[in-house]
């Protein structure tokens, strides 16, 4: 025998107003919305974005399978990943998509990347940390660059002769040498500083460029340009203020060094 389902009374209820009238606005993006594609392995970049993100910009991720071991036939095999990546984020209008891996960026080809991503959202503005970081040398007037990175010496000379074909000069670098992401993450910021300090203080040198999404930067570079007395930035760093300018956010943000004060240039 099938017994019909009966409401259920709850217990003490005095009153259950239904169809309560509301009103929307924007949701939390009410200056931009923007889509971050984060490595599985990656442990930094969401704390950091969020530090640097000023109130009314609404930031949503979604994890792309990544390798631990950053090499660069594994970076390669994230190409395939990136369309359905993109296709795990929440159903609002974006305006910006950031793809969060510098190396990988490099090694598939940042048109590559941002192709990739329009085949799900073809108006979408999409950045990475490598385009970031040139948009960023420029608003800041340096081209000569000191490099930083955790990578192995194949990718870190990729990187190096990468910048140097989009202009930058790399006359210092310098490497924690350590290939698992996992390891990278945990790297202090008292030791990323004492390296920026290192590299940085070099004469040949206009600023410093910290390469990893999971290398932990946003907090301390204000301090360390500071005590440097040259522009610092990183890959996070760089990537969101890319992505907020790209965004329309064209106000200065207090706390995270010369590039946030510095608007984007043509």
């Amino acid at each position: 025998m099938t017994i019909a389902a009966q409401p259920v009374a709850a217990a003490g209820l005095v009153s259950n107003l239904e169809n309560i009238p509301f009103a929307t606005d924007d949701g939390i993006g009410q200056v931009a919305n923007l889509g971050l594609l984060v490595l599985r392995t990656d442990q930094t970049i969401e704390d950091e974005f969020r530090f640097a993100l000023p109130a009314g910009v609404a930031l949503y991720e979604a994890r792309l399978h990544s390798p631990v071991e950053i090499t660069p036939a594994n970076l390669r095999k994230m190409e395939g990943d990136i369309p359905g990546t993109v296709g795990l984020l929440p159903d609002v209008r974006f305006d910006v998509i950031g793809f969060g891996c510098t190396s990988g960026a490099l090694v598939i080809g940042e048109s590559q990347v941002a192709k990739r991503v329009k085949e799900v959202m073809p108006d979408v503005k999409v950045t990475d940390p490598v385009t970031a970081a040139l948009a960023a040398f420029k608003a800041m007037g340096a081209k000569k660059i000191a490099l930083l990175t955790p990578y192995i010496a194949t990718i870190n000379h990729s990187l190096r002769e990468a910048f140097m074909a989009r202009g930058l000069e790399i006359p210092v670098m310098g490497s924690f040498n350590e290939p698992d992401d996992n390891l990278v993450a945990r790297i202090t910021t008292e030791a990323i500083e004492r390296a920026i300090l290192d590299v940085g203080s070099s004469d040949d040198c206009e600023a410093v460029f910290v390469s990893c999404t999971s290398l932990r930067v946003a907090r301390i570079a204000e301090r360390v340009e500071a005590k440097l007395g040259k522009p610092v930035t990183s890959s996070n760093h760089a990537m969101a203020w890319h992505m907020l300018r790209l965004g329309g956010h064209d106000r200065p943000v207090e706390g995270l060094g010369q590039l946030y004060r510095s608007p984007l240039l043509g």
